[in-house]
Formats: C-alpha cells, sequence, structure tokens
C-alpha cells in the first residue's frame, strides 16, 4: 500500500498538525483499513468561511462545519485496473472551527483535527453516519483508529458522531 497525500494550507491559515502527521494518519488508516491499492488524497485547510462555501455547494449545507469529504473513487472500484491508482477524493478541514469544537469535547486542537482527519479518510472509504447504525460503526472504527495514533489528549468517546447535528461549536 503507498499513499500520495496532497496538502494545501489556505494561506493566513494554520495547520494544528504538521504535514508528516497528516500523512501518517493518512497511512494508518489504510493500513488498517486493508487497502492495498495505491492511492491519492487531497487534503485542504481552509478557514471557516471557505468551508461554508464548501459546505453550500456539495452539500447544500449553509453553514461552516468542521471537515467535508468529496469522494471521487474507491480502492475496490471495479472499473480501476488491477494495481492502477485510486485517487480517493479530497478533505477540507477548518482549523478554527476544530478548535473551537475542541474544547467543547475536552479534546486538543492536533488530536480533535487527527480524528476528523480520520472521520474524512472513513467518508472516502464509504463510512457515513446518516443512520444511527452507521452512525455507530464509524464511530467505533473512528475510536479504534484515533486509539492507535497513540495521542497524548486521547480524543474522548461520544455516544454518536459529532456530526449528526446542526449546531456549529
Amino acid at each position: 500500500m503507498s499513499i500520495s497525500v496532497d496538502l494545501v494550507i489556505e494561506q493566513g491559515v494554520t495547520c494544528p498538525i504538521g504535514e508528516e502527521d497528516v500523512r501518517d494518519v493518512c497511512e494508518l488508516v489504510l493500513r488498517e483499513e486493508a487497502i492495498e491499492r495505491p492511492c491519492f488524497v487531497s487534503v485542504t485547510v481552509v478557514e471557516d468561511g471557505r468551508i461554508r462555501e464548501i459546505n453550500r455547494e456539495w452539500r447544500g449545507q449553509d453553514r461552516s462545519t468542521d471537515v467535508v469529504s468529496l469522494e471521487c473513487e474507491r480502492p475496490d472500484d471495479p472499473e480501476l485496473a488491477e494495481g492502477e491508482p485510486c485517487e480517493l477524493g479530497d478533505i477540507v478541514l477548518a482549523p478554527d472551527y476544530i478548535e473551537r469544537q475542541a474544547a467543547s469535547f475536552g479534546s486538543t486542537p492536533a488530536d480533535e483535527f487527527r480524528l476528523l482527519l480520520v472521520h474524512g479518510l472513513l467518508h472516502l472509504l464509504g463510512y457515513d453516519h446518516l443512520e444511527d447504525e452507521e452512525a455507530e460503526e464509524m464511530e467505533r472504527r473512528e475510536d479504534e483508529l484515533v486509539a492507535l495514533l497513540h495521542t497524548e489528549g486521547a480524543v474522548r468517546r461520544v455516544k454518536f458522531t459529532r456530526h449528526t447535528g446542526d449546531d456549529a461549536p
């Protein structure tokens, strides 16, 4: 398995984790999800106003949010030739929003960012949280993957995914 991560940080925005950490998180998720196909993923770090525009355009939600995942291809797509790289898609994260959210969950901005990067990758791999059962499965998997990251703040488990409500922190 190999992954190519294209990290873009919007001018004036500070990412709470480094480029190597972003890549490590992506590698861990793909390894633990047993993805053997070479993959590409784009991770873009933006300000709240920009993620609101993206959320409105792609999800029909006119509000800021923490993360938006835009899927392109899945590694198990039968249209891809054997060994052909997979363009997973784009993960867009808003660190200012994430920082406010981290405070409300008793987490650190860096750990919350890692959790949401895991969350975004799981979306690109087909996980979802529209129904309670899906949310429980996705959050269980997030918990397992975050535990493997060995972060100091250890993001706390919550009953259902943090991404079902419409309330901004």
